[in-house]
């Protein structure tokens, strides 16, 4: 899914690094950087 240039971020979920549940949402009001990486070792 691409996102345009200044479109809202569509809410999502995630585990964190303690095996949490973390919503986009639950921070809601405050800056936030999202930042995606490929799989360590591999290509691209």
């Amino acid at each position: 899914m691409a996102l345009e240039i200044g479109r809202k971020a569509p809410d999502f979920s995630l585990l964190d690094q303690d095996g949490q549940k973390v919503k986009l949402s639950d921070f809601k009001g405050k800056s936030v950087v999202v930042f995606f990486y490929p799989k360590a070792m591999t290509p691209g």
